[in-house]
């Protein structure tokens, strides 16, 4: 069970947030998915996890998210990863600066029937602000 849950988050990274291939998410998300860190006004479920790819694919054209690490235990798996892209487009309102951007996460998520039904993440928000020159870094 712990290899397939993280081939199935694999997946998902590969296919959804470097490819940009949204017609698998059907496959791979169970229909009442939550994302517990899913920004304010995106739709529920499925459609939710669509539209934020979109949000990011939008921004970051060239983005590449790089899983570092992998737990998995029962139903529940975490995931250590780093995403990069050059922000090219718009971000929530940020206009495309032309940076390109590193940032690190760890999500969690569980599976239930080889489907992922609720995902948490923390991630350096802060960071992709600051090298986005949004927010200015401390020295």
């Amino acid at each position: 069970m712990s290899e397939k849950n993280k081939t199935l988050s694999r997946r998902v990274n590969e296919e959804c947030f470097n490819r940009g291939n949204l017609a698998v998410a059907d496959e791979l998300l169970a229909a009442d998915y939550v994302d517990h860190a899913a920004p304010p006004g995106l739709a529920a479920g499925v459609e939710g996890f669509k539209q934020l790819v979109t949000i990011y694919r939008t921004a970051f054209p060239d983005l590449q998210v790089t899983i570092e690490d992998q737990i998995a235990e029962g139903d529940r798996l975490a995931t250590r990863f780093t995403a990069s892209g050059t922000h090219q487009g718009e971000l929530m309102g940020i206009a495309p600066s032309g940076k390109t951007v590193t940032i690190s996460g760890i999500a969690i998520e569980r599976v239930v029937d080889n489907k992922i039904v609720e995902h948490w993440l923390v991630s350096d928000r802060l960071g992709m602000l600051q090298q986005l020159g949004i927010i200015p870094a401390q020295e």
